[in-house]
């Protein structure tokens, strides 16, 4: 018989979904033969799937799950928004994201690898297979992420387009102004902004907008040029950087503004330590 490999099971893994244990059994059924191992997986029921794996998944939906100690958000693909509006899907992936709290994997490599804790005789990834089965369509999930929850933070989450668009916000100073936070995720939604504040923006995106500036200044005195280029700079990170952007329900203020405002009615300093803004596919 042909000797089975560590390569050869994580090859046939790759193709039917199916974990790494069952893997090798059918391998070895199948004297290491691949083809004749997925005949074996799918007359066991198990990857039926196979065919679908490649398939593009352009739809989606995104969810979050929290507790005390953390915040999940995950990201499934589908084949159709028909797919990823069924129940079986849905169930799937808050399944998903109520595990990921409760064991908070360190990637989504390791996420998928875990025993389903409904199943414990099959994994996250086995479990996805057979969703595939039960949908007839190639399912993914594309992105899973943990994030642990601050004692001095509150998190606001706003979820818009049905689960197509997910932003989370957590502010720094109070543990009980989710109201705030989510004020701030719902402008976060329109605006996309790109950073949070200046700081963060990369030193060659801003060198790549002088430039640009500085390109369309040709002819102009250098202490003009410099002044002009200064303001088209101040004007670019005021677009890009959260704490700048015009406040989406009064812009009159700026989003720091804003949350200075707030802070004075709550008597307490706030800021904003961070955002996540999720879209399907990005």
């Amino acid at each position: 018989m042909r000797e089975i490999t560590s390569e050869m099971i994580r090859d046939l893994r790759e193709k039917t979904g199916v974990g790494m244990g069952k893997c090798k059994e059918a391998l070895v059924l199948a004297e290491g033969d691949m083809e004749k191992a997925i005949d074996v997986l799918r007359k066991a029921g198990m990857a039926a799937g196979v065919k679908k794996e490649g398939r593009e998944t352009k739809e989606g939906l995104i969810v979050t799950h929290e507790d005390k100690q953390v915040l999940v958000v995950a990201e499934a693909n589908a084949e159709t928004d028909f797919v990823t509006q069924n129940d079986r899907f849905k169930h799937f992936l808050h399944d998903c994201v109520k595990q990921a709290a409760e064991t908070k994997p360190k990637s989504l490599a390791d996420f998928l690898l875990q025993p389903y804790f409904k199943d414990r005789s099959i994994t996250i990834d086995q479990y996805r297979n057979l969703v595939i089965q039960a949908l007839g369509e190639n399912i993914q999930i594309k992105r899973l992420e943990v994030i642990h929850k601050h004692s001095d933070s509150s998190y606001g989450i706003y979820s818009h387009m049905g689960g197509k668009l997910v932003v989370v916000v957590e502010i720094q100073g109070a543990h009980d102004q989710e109201g705030i936070a989510k004020e701030i995720a719902m402008h976060v939604a329109a605006e996309n902004p790109d950073y949070l504040k200046p700081e963060e923006i990369p030193a060659h995106v801003v060198a790549r907008e002088e430039e640009i500036a500085r390109s369309q200044l040709e002819g102009k005195p250098a202490n003009i040029m410099d002044k002009i280029v200064a303001g088209k700079i101040k004007a670019f990170t005021d677009q890009v950087c959260l704490i700048h952007q015009k406040y989406i329900k009064d812009n009159s203020v700026t989003v720091q503004q804003f949350l200075d405002l707030c802070a004075k009615k709550v008597g307490k300093p706030l800021s904003i330590r961070c955002f996540w803004r999720w879209k399907v596919g990005q």
